[in-house]
């Protein structure tokens, strides 16, 4: 690996030991975690329902990248009907720290985005797991699995960085992640 001037293997290698600390026990604290990568988001995901995927740095220097959250958005609609919203950047930013968490490249398989209330709603007719009032209406959660990491590493991962709701679901192999309140469940 050959280094520019100024950088050296330690100074690497201080950075990357600096973002392997434990999590910060607050919402608020949790994305100053992340802040400690050199202020580069980047977040790895494909569809399996439309082919699609999606490998985009979205936040650098301290701010978000408008035109990455625009293809984040998009990626995330509801694959049933085409709709889009506004995905909450606190929901990508938990999923990319414990992305970084479990030192993986691999990109998640996104199962569920953004959901319109007519999806919820007949998902809720087939399903009694899905919530009357699920904050995927909101573009605030997302369905994930990978398949170098178990459902418990994930959700080990997502709940390490304690800033919102992580539900594992062992019996259908994903974990969600929302940018709700502070909050675990699931078996």
């Amino acid at each position: 690996m050959t280094l520019s001037a100024g950088v050296s293997r330690r100074g690497i290698l201080g950075v990357f030991a600096a973002t392997a600390l434990v999590a910060a026990p607050t919402y608020s604290n949790a994305f100053g975690f992340l802040r400690g990568a050199g202020d580069v988001r980047r977040i790895k995901m494909y569809s399996g329902r439309t082919g699609e995927s999606l490998d985009t740095i979205y936040w650098l220097d301290g701010d978000y990248i408008p035109e990455a959250l625009a293809e984040i958005n998009h990626f995330m609609r509801d694959w049933r009907n085409d709709q889009t919203i506004s995905v909450d950047a606190r929901t990508i930013d938990i999923a990319a720290a414990s992305h970084r968490l479990m030192g993986v490249s691999e990109p998640y398989m996104m199962l569920s985005g953004y959901r319109s209330p007519a999806t919820n709603n007949m998902l809720r007719s087939r399903s009694g797991g899905v919530a009357k009032n699920s904050l995927h209406m909101k573009g605030q959660a997302a369905d994930l699995r990978l398949t170098s990491r178990s459902v418990s590493q994930i959700y080990k991962a997502a709940a390490a960085c304690r800033a919102g709701g992580v539900g594992r679901y062992s019996r259908s192999n994903f974990v969600h992640m929302d940018c709700g309140p502070v909050r675990t469940w699931g078996a």
